[in-house]
């Protein structure tokens, strides 16, 4: 893969910063951006133990949370406002109480307004956790804090 234009990389990080900021559910499950290039996030975070559920393993919510959060970073990365119109994910093995869970988001398809995503989820190890697959829909202009400074 060859590295991105210097300015389609700079509106990627501002747009993931501008999403990032105000977004309380990623910042309060302790979610950190890792990358982040056009159409591409990787995002990760720590399992804690308010995370579990009966069983002891990661909620499957926490880990779709995860991967919708890297999605959402990934579509948004060109600086146009973009939403999930569709999201389905395979839990392919169990996360548990303090794994390092790694959600990685890459563009798959684009057409016309809507685009595919994949994201792999994977723990410390590199096991596979999940695999995610996201439908984008683009709703509108970049948002003014993305927008090129004088």
């Amino acid at each position: 893969m060859t590295a991105p234009a210097p300015d389609r990389q700079l509106l990627a990080e501002r747009a993931a910063q501008a999403l990032y900021a105000p977004d309380r559910a990623s910042q309060s499950l302790g979610m950190r951006i890792l990358a982040i290039a056009p159409l591409d996030c990787t995002v990760t975070m720590t399992v804690r133990a308010d995370m579990t559920n009966g069983h002891a393993i990661c909620h499957g919510g926490i880990i779709f949370t995860l991967a919708d959060s890297a999605f959402a970073f990934a579509c948004n990365s060109e600086g146009e406002a973009t939403v999930a119109a569709s999201a389905s994910i395979d839990f392919l093995a169990a996360a548990r109480e303090g794994d390092e869970l790694t959600a990685r988001a890459r563009e798959l398809w684009r057409g016309g307004r809507s685009g595919i995503y994949e994201v792999t989820v994977r723990n410390q190890a590199g096991a596979t956790i999940a695999l995610f697959r996201g439908r984008s829909h683009r709703i509108g202009s970049r948002p003014s804090n993305t927008q090129d400074s004088p």
